[in-house]
């Protein structure tokens, strides 16, 4: 018959064809727990710490995968800082400013400081791992205002106050980029004046007793008479 090679032929193939074992609930179980997201982790990143490498850079250093805070758009400028803690050196007529960095791309940061209504002093550029700086030369018994500024190359962060207007006429934010310092006078400059108010007194005293005296000298003075004196 023709169709007895054919029918052969199908049967064979048939048995030739490795069959599919059919899967167990633990292999679904295994894969289930394969596919499980491993839990996010963020990267060792403060944005008020000092000398802080950028979290890109800890992102490629780190031995697993580290979640990097959110930054707004390169092509837009930063957001202002946060200035921090200003711990003032009266001894030494300085002050050492503490800030963070914004939710931004940074390229460096530099200091702006005013005294009274006058134009402001801009300190030198310093690069986006620095989070303090030391200002140095203030006049003991001054009062100033200073602010930090973030620049990328989109532009720079905005002060406080807009037009151009200055520190005296508005204030500032409690959390912004800008703060007041006041610059005790030195301890030594205390004890000097104590010292020469002393001195002035102990001087006019010796002149009130020389003078006195000198007037005494010069007048005279009437001699009581005994009361049992006769004339």
């Amino acid at each position: 018959m023709l169709g007895s090679p054919c029918l052969l032929w199908l049967l064979a193939v048939s048995f030739l064809i490795p069959r599919g074992h059919p899967l167990a609930p633990e292999d679904f179980e295994e894969g289930e727990e394969d596919e499980t997201p491993l839990p996010a982790v963020l990267c060792d990143y403060d944005r008020c710490r000092h000398l802080q490498v950028p979290c890109r850079e800890l992102q490629k250093a780190s031995p697993t995968a580290c979640l990097c805070p959110g930054l707004s758009s390169p092509l837009q400028p930063p957001s202002p800082p946060r200035l921090g803690e200003v711990h003032v050196v009266a001894e030494e007529s300085s002050a050492v400013v503490h800030w963070c960095a914004p939710s931004s791309p940074v390229q460096q940061y530099w200091l702006l400081l005013w005294e009274g209504s006058g134009a402001p002093q801009k300190g030198p550029p310093l690069n986006s791992t620095i989070r303090r700086a030391e200002l140095k030369g203030l006049k003991p018994g001054g009062a100033y205002v200073v602010c930090v500024v973030a620049s990328n190359s989109a532009g720079e962060s905005n002060l406080p106050w807009a037009g151009g207007q200055g520190p005296e006429g508005t204030g500032s934010p409690a959390f912004g980029p800008c703060g007041r310092l006041a610059v005790p006078p030195r301890p030594l400059s205390l004890i000097h004046a104590a010292v020469g108010v002393g001195t002035a007194l102990a001087l006019l005293s010796c002149g009130a007793l020389v003078w006195h005296f000198c007037l005494r000298q010069h007048c005279g003075c009437p001699r009581r008479v005994p009361p049992n004196a006769t004339l």
